[in-house]
């Protein structure tokens, strides 16, 4: 069976989802409370949910007759391009009336020359694309209108198995439509489909054309935005939504920096299992055991060794190696975790700082809008100046802020407002605190140094 983001595929699917309409049901739709109707909740529900339709231009070949000049014969052919409009349809969830925020799936607008979002009114407004984040399939656009009915995002971690939901969204672009069913399982992970995965399941029908759509509670609570189905195209009972929480994290980033700069601990680690806890003579049952801490990583500098057992971070459980990366893979860069962690038999609460990975880059512009047109990135093991630690400058766009600095591919810099740099991290964070002043830059260039200062 395979597992697909939820996509409209046109005709054919539409044909093929009328053909299962005559073949012997395979789920039964969860039977609403007895003398119970979700329909007043819906009626302040509905107006959030939107229709979300995507053109692009894809780039195609032309065979074009090329004249002889002076005799005008044919005389050869050639492949001109031409440009064509492909078009797709998804669902959106309105999030934030005021600033016209409105969440749908990064597949739905991935590489969309222009967005456009109807609502139910059918009022359609052009959108902008803020920010997204391919490995949790979540982009944020914005729509500038007035008059919008907003859905918050809630808290889905008191979901339980067995509650009632509802999805909504624009199935094989037939419009908005509702169906009903439970939430079959929580926590689904190691499914393929993103980079970070902790899905709601649910037997609430999903359907092509429902990517981006909304999973609410029949108290109208969001607390998911679907994205896949288990199988190809239609439902069979089995679809997976983003839980509310992890989708309120990534569009905190988005809305402020218009991506998700990722950092990382710096650990490899493998699940708890009872045989280990046995081995290590504990009865713990859950965590993530270290077996390896990199070099130079968050980790080593906050003294995590291997064999220690992580079981929880801010307070929250870690279940396994899966719970602890999506729980890192929520947090920017810079951010201060607390975790709890086993070793030898006690437990011992460790700090830490998320770093970059070592061969992360970052746009100059992104950290100080003085550094914009230079790509920088944290040394590579091979260079001379890695021990010592800096960020090299490994292109420079000519005529840009950074190229009228003085800055050029291959510099180093080693400190910010006479404040040592040592990894991007360090950069990010000096050059945003900098705000309007200026930047004093020391720079190491072959084997000389100088100081630059950008105004």
């Amino acid at each position: 069976m395979s597992i697909n983001k939820i996509r409209k595929s046109g005709a054919s699917a539409l044909m093929l989802a009328m053909m299962l309409l005559l073949l012997p049901a395979v789920v039964s739709a969860a039977p609403p409370p007895p003398g119970h109707s979700i329909a007043p909740v819906l009626e302040k529900v509905l107006p959030a949910v939107v229709n979300i339709s995507t053109s692009k231009l894809v780039g195609l070949k032309q065979r074009q007759l090329l004249l002889d000049p002076f005799f005008h014969q044919p005389y050869a052919y050639r492949d001109r391009p031409v440009r064509k409009k492909s078009q797709s349809l998804g669902s959106g969830v309105i999030v934030d009336a005021e600033k016209g925020w409105v969440i749908t799936n990064h597949h739905v607008v991935d590489g969309a020359d222009e967005i456009t979002v109807t609502l139910q009114d059918q009022r359609s407004f052009a959108a902008k694309l803020v920010g997204e984040d391919p490995a949790v399939d979540i982009a944020l656009l914005q729509i500038d209108a007035d008059d919008l009915s907003a859905l918050p995002l809630e808290n889905s971690e008191n979901l339980r198995v067995g509650d009632f939901v509802v999805a909504i969204g624009n199935p094989f672009g037939l419009g908005q439509t509702v169906t009903y069913g439970i939430v079959s399982a929580l926590g689904r992970t190691g499914l393929g489909i993103e980079g970070y995965e902790d899905f709601i399941q649910t037997d609430a029908s999903i359907n092509p054309g429902n990517s981006g759509g909304a999973l609410v509670t029949t108290r109208g609570k969001l607390v998911g935005i679907n994205t896949a189905i288990m199988g190809a195209g239609g439902n069979i009972g089995i679809g997976f939504a983003i839980p509310a929480t992890m989708v309120k994290a990534i569009v905190s980033q988005l809305a402020h920096y218009g991506e998700v700069q990722r950092g990382q601990l710096g650990v490899v680690m493998q699940d708890m299992t009872q045989d280990l806890a046995a081995a290590f003579g504990i009865e713990q049952r859950r965590g993530a055991v270290v077996t390896q801490v990199l070099p130079g990583s968050a980790a080593d500098r906050a003294g995590l060794v291997s064999g220690d057992i992580i079981v929880s971070i801010d307070g929250k459980e870690v279940a396994d190696g899966g719970a602890l990366r999506n729980a890192i893979g929520m947090l920017r860069t810079g951010s201060s975790i607390s975790l709890k962690i086993i070793r030898d038999g006690k437990q011992k609460d460790i700090q830490a700082t998320i770093a970059l990975p070592r061969d992360a880059k970052a746009e100059g512009g992104k950290l100080n809008d003085r550094l914009k047109g230079a790509l920088l990135g944290n040394l590579d093991e091979e260079h001379p100046l890695f021990q010592s630690g800096g960020v090299e400058v490994l292109q420079v766009k000519r005529n840009s802020p950074a190229w009228g600095a003085g800055l050029r591919p291959g510099d180093v810099i080693i400190s910010v407002n006479r404040q040592p740099v040592s990894s991007l991290m360090d950069l990010s964070a000096l050059a945003a605190r900098a705000g309007k002043k200026g930047l004093l830059l020391n720079i190491v260039r072959g084997n000389g140094a100088l100081f630059i200062v950008i105004r």
